[in-house]
């Protein structure tokens, strides 16, 4: 996990680069919290993909805390931001853990996200950590559009130690799923994961197929799917903040994993996504390998955006 920790910390570089450098120019030897000062700072976390609404509490946390204890250096600063960030990024309700009990045998998951955003590969990454956990893992290749993206998951649930159902190219979504979960109650699962096709949130069709295939999840198991984790790239910045709203409005997104986190400069859209969508970051992919996906820690997080000692 160590490693893993360093890849996020790594990949966080640049943005973090960007704020420290900022923050330290602007207030240091600096005696008053102005508001000139502020506009500056404003203008600079925006630039790090923050946010609107972020960078406007962060200000008037700056306001309130700092100006009351009359301080303005950097450390106070860079303090005061990671007490709101942390803040924003801590969930009401703590993620469950890969290892932990689940709802449900099997526990269905179902994947959503735009083509390549990393979703699969993801799929692939979290089957091998259920695998590592003890648990009997199945996935079902519901993106029947793309014989590759099927062999794909073929190769992925290989590496995993999963087992994997498909079916023909162009075949229904919503029978695969039915198959998959059919498979997973007849031979004891206690995990399925259900890759889907990617799709644009605007496209009505695609996005009236994932309905269709919940409908017949919950139809075959009461309760299914019981998550659906929304797969988001790290490297799109405020795009990925544009999908995560217009995918909530239209699915039922309960978690949300941020990939290629190692290789992007805008790792600081993590913070507005939590803050607009209310929706826990489940996870954050670092990497290509099986092991390269992290349970998403709000602390550590603030801590490697922020180059703050971890408690």
């Amino acid at each position: 996990m160590a490693h893993l920790r360093s890849r996020v910390a790594l990949g966080l570089a640049r943005t973090r680069d960007l704020l420290l450098t900022d923050v330290t120019d602007l207030f240091s030897g600096k005696t008053a919290l102005t508001d000139d000062l502020l506009d500056e700072l404003e203008d600079r976390l925006l630039e790090a993909d923050l946010g609107v609404d972020t960078v406007m509490e962060i200000r008037d946390h700056l306001q309130n805390d700092l100006r009351a204890k009359k301080a303005s250096g950097p450390d106070e600063v860079i303090a005061a931001m990671a007490e709101v960030i942390e803040r924003i990024l801590t969930p009401g309700v703590p993620p469950k853990e890969i290892g932990a009990d689940l709802d449900g045998r099997p526990h269905v998951v179902l994947f959503v996200g735009v083509n390549g955003s990393g979703k699969t590969t993801t799929i692939g990454k979290l089957a091998h950590a259920y695998r590592s956990a003890g648990k009997k893992v199945i996935v079902a290749a519901a993106d029947t559009y793309r014989a590759a993206a099927v062999d794909q998951l073929v190769v992925w649930a290989e590496r995993a130690g999963a087992e994997c159902v498909r079916s023909h190219e162009g075949a229904d979504a919503a029978s695969v799923a039915w198959d998959a979960l059919d498979a997973a109650i007849a031979r004891e699962m206690d995990v399925l994961l259900v890759d889907t096709a990617g799709r644009l949130h605007t496209h009505r069709g695609l996005m009236g197929e994932l309905e269709k295939i919940k409908r017949v999840l919950a139809g075959r198991l009461e309760g299914a799917p019981h998550e659906t984790l929304l797969v988001l790239d790290a490297t799109t910045g405020q795009n990925a903040l544009v999908q995560g709203e217009e995918f909530s409005k239209s699915v039922d997104v309960t978690g949300l994993i941020l990939t290629k986190l190692d290789g992007t400069a805008r790792g600081g859209v993590i913070v507005p996504l939590a803050r607009k969508l209310d929706i826990p970051v489940q996870m954050v992919g670092v990497g290509e390998d099986l092991e390269s996906l992290m349970p998403f820690d709000a602390h550590e997080f603030t801590a490697a955006l922020l180059k703050q000692e971890t408690a």
